[in-house]
């Protein structure tokens, strides 16, 4: 036996011309593909305009903007919070003359303000 016989002949035809037009569809179009219109907020549209006309200042500035707020959001405002926590819950209230602490005032259950 050599060679497919004509079931098999037939099966294979069937197989490529599935392939071919599956591949076909894969194919997009020039309308394709239709996608929704961004929706950019204040800040996000501002430099969207801002950056079109292009030119080195316009993105220096952009960088110099992104590199402010990651250090404002990510250094400055949680080393503002572990002072302040180390500040007034670590370390308690400290006499600045003499540098001497005062300790916490005992709470009475019993008693109304």
């Amino acid at each position: 036996m050599s060679g497919y016989s004509e079931d098999e002949k037939l099966r294979l035809q069937q197989l490529r011309a599935l392939r071919r037009r599956w591949l076909r569809d894969q194919e997009l179009s020039e309308r394709e593909p239709v996608l929704p219109r961004r929706q950019l907020g204040p800040v996000a549209a501002f430099w969207e305009r801002f950056l079109q006309p292009g030119g080195l200042w316009r993105h220096q500035v952009f960088k110099a903007y992104q590199t402010g707020g990651f250090v404002l959001t990510r250094v400055l405002v949680p080393a503002w919070i572990i002072l302040y926590y180390l500040k007034y819950h670590v370390m308690g209230d400290r006499i600045l003359e003499t540098g001497e602490i005062i300790p916490p005032l005992k709470e009475e259950p019993d008693e109304h303000h």
